[in-house]
């Protein structure tokens, strides 16, 4: 196709939409300028997906209208900020970031209580806050705030717009992001297109997968995997009023979207471009993986997912440029990092994605005591776009899925299944000598597979030391604790805390009285935060003092070290000690400002050889300073001592 032709159709749909935007030409220069540049990438991707469609031109321009529409409803701060992040194009790559994801409802109770606590995010130093979901959902059918009924309402029961943008306000005084999600997978069976559909409306049938009878989604099922075995088996639901089945990979209340239908695109295009004129910095794109379904595959993955996220991605560089997209992705490695794009250098689809990867593996290394298996996965790990970066954490709001490469357990010395059946017994308590008070969550008898609940604390054994008050045991868990914060910190991209982790908030088992929830273990670790003991954080000798102030530490330390920014620039090393993890952050304008992050799995003390280092050239005849402590690292007979889960940040004075 020539540039030509998506040029000469740009200027018909502009000619047709100019009676309705012409008083305002002048306040359209900048979009007009980005739509000019991006028009070709759009229509190519629009084509490639809908090109064979009669109604092409027309959906094509209501895209475009979609586009306008957004762009001139956006705040003048909003587009001038859009100018400032087109010019500091690599601004969030900086080691200035620390984020926090928490629900509104468990961290204050409310959106408009939350408005209040903003003083928290800054006595910690988190200055990205990620409000998960909010949107209006079933009471009792909400899968965790992820089956919206209305794309663009707040649910009640847990405030307004308004108190948002009260939200908004308030995060934009203190420098701190706004991240919110757009659940762009499904909907809930109660959301207007659904209800629509359900009494009849072809047209709404259309913006799902409905079928007459088993005979297409059988053929789907054979290669499809079930997400929730246990709770809902199977991805299709039968409709008794449509009489007709419906596709729902995840809960039989939520419907899957169908992207083949270009209203559908369009639609969503408009959600999130709604949320990001809220003030949303950066927009939580959930399930990405899922967005394109063809038979005969597992219906993750598929190209079409990443055409639609790289045209999702062209549209708000249109209208909301300064805004970014995280890829909530939880698949492979070798899958990952294909939602960054493709290109050689910038991010074409999302510039942030969770790194599922390096959470998982450090959970197994504080099971096994070694970094084996964490260093073999983080080899295989191919190396993200330089204009894109991770979102590293310890938990979330999710549970912990053991989805590591078989491969790479097998070069780690492991056999995968009996590996992964050895994790999930250590993590639910029924592995002998565990430290650990977690719950399996969706377990497969079919497949022996089942996936971790539990919060960090309960994860790390502290939960079982307090109740025990054996004070080394409260002590060694809350070194694992740092000892994984250290990682996420350090390893290159955001480090993103789960609400209650920074006071070691356990298990909340109130859940199993809620029959909403009850069947839903990772409501385990989904809690409602306790103020009062909060409070203790400032009341030194307390387990809530020592991580809080422990944190907040390691984050300012974080924010001063130009090395820890992201620009690929991290390596690996083989410190020949299986329990312990090392790699290298050097600045990427100044290389040879560097510092050595060394972590020690082991409940023993560890040893590295400094000729080790000085094969990195690093540590030659200069003294080594760690900055954390501030303190010289214990150097012994020429080998770097780490004690029991403890680590290091050395620097070279």
């Amino acid at each position: 196709m020539y540039e030509q032709i998506s040029h000469s159709l740009l200027n018909e749909i502009l000619e047709e939409l100019q009676p309705n935007i012409y008083e305002r030409r002048r306040e359209l220069q900048h979009f007009y300028t980005r739509l000019g540049a991006n028009f070709y990438a759009i229509h190519n991707l629009f084509e490639l997906l809908y090109g064979q469609r009669d109604d092409f031109k027309f959906q094509m321009t209501r895209l475009v209208e979609v586009l306008v529409r957004k762009y001139m409803n956006r705040s003048r701060k909003l587009k001038d900020l859009d100018l400032a992040r087109e010019k500091d194009h690599n601004w969030f790559l900086s080691q200035q970031w620390v984020g926090m994801a928490l629900y509104s409802a468990g961290f204050a109770g409310n959106l408009r209580n939350m408005a209040t606590k903003t003083a928290y995010f800054q006595e910690l130093g988190v200055n990205l806050v990620h409000i998960m979901p909010i949107l209006k959902c079933p009471i009792g059918k909400s899968d965790g705030g992820y089956a919206a009924s209305d794309f663009r309402m707040i649910d009640e029961r847990v405030g307004t717009l308004d108190d948002l943008q009260a939200i908004a306000e308030e995060f934009n005084k203190r420098d701190i992001l706004m991240v919110l999600d757009v659940v762009v997978n499904h909907t809930s069976d109660e959301h207007e297109w659904a209800q629509k559909a359900i009494a009849g409306d072809t047209k709404y049938q259309d913006y799902y997968y409905i079928f007459e009878n088993r005979d297409i989604p059988d053929m789907y099922e054979e290669s499809m995997p079930e997400i929730f075995p246990e709770s809902s088996p199977g991805n299709f639901t039968w409709n008794e009023t449509m009489q007709k089945w419906v596709m729902t990979v995840f809960h039989d209340f939520q419907w899957d979207l169908n992207y083949s239908n270009p209203a559908v695109f369009i639609e969503m295009i408009d959600v999130i471009l709604f949320w990001i004129n809220q003030g949303a910095d950066i927009i939580r794109l959930d399930a990405v993986a899922f967005l394109w379904k063809k038979m005969g595959t597992i219906c993750q993955n598929e190209r079409e997912a990443h055409l639609l996220l790289q045209l999702m991605k062209d549209c708000c560089q249109v209208t909301a440029p300064g805004t970014l997209f995280i890829a909530e992705a939880i698949v492979a490695p070798v899958e990952i990092i294909k939602y960054f794009g493709e290109d050689a250098i910038i991010a074409k689809e999302c510039e942030i994605a969770y790194n599922a990867t390096l959470m998982a593996l450090l959970w197994d290394a504080i099971a096994t005591q070694n970094s084996k298996l964490l260093t073999q996965g983080l080899k295989s790990l191919p190396d993200k776009l330089e204009r894109a970066t991770w979102l590293n954490y310890v938990r979330c709001h999710d549970d912990i899925g053991l989805g590591f490469d078989d491969n790479d357990i097998r070069a780690a010395g492991y056999e995968p299944f009996a590996h992964r059946q050895f994790l999930i017994d250590f993590f639910t308590g029924n592995y002998p000598g565990s430290f650990a008070n977690g719950a399996p969550f969706m377990r497969n008898d079919k497949t022996g597979d089942a996936r971790i609940s539990g919060s960090l604390a309960s994860l790390a054994g502290l939960e079982k030391a307090t109740q025990s008050g054996n004070e080394q045991e409260v002590a060694i868990a809350i070194d694992k604790i740092l000892l994984l914060h250290n990682l996420i910190m350090a390893f290159g991209g955001i480090p993103l805390l789960y609400y209650g982790d920074e006071i070691g908030t356990f298990n909340d088992y109130g859940y199993l009285n809620d029959h909403d929830k009850s069947a839903d273990s990772r409501w385990i670790h989904r809690p409602a935060i306790d103020w009062e003991r909060a409070e203790l954080r400032k009341k030194q000798g307390t387990i809530e003092h020592t991580l809080f102030t422990a944190l907040k530490k390691m984050i300012a330390i974080r924010k001063e070290t130009t090395a820890f920014a992201d620009f690929n620039n991290r390596h690996l090393i083989d410190t020949n000690n299986e329990h312990l993890f090392a790699f290298m952050r050097f600045d990427h304008n100044r290389p040879s400002e560097r510092v050595l992050v060394v972590s020690n799995f082991s409940a023993e003390a560890q040893s590295l050889d400094l000729q080790t280092l000085a094969q990195e050239g690093f540590g030659n005849s200069v003294e080594l300073t760690d900055l954390y402590s501030g303190k010289r690292p214990t150097i012994e007979e020429g080998r770097l001592i780490v004690q029991p889960f403890h680590f290091y940040w050395l620097n070279e004075y």
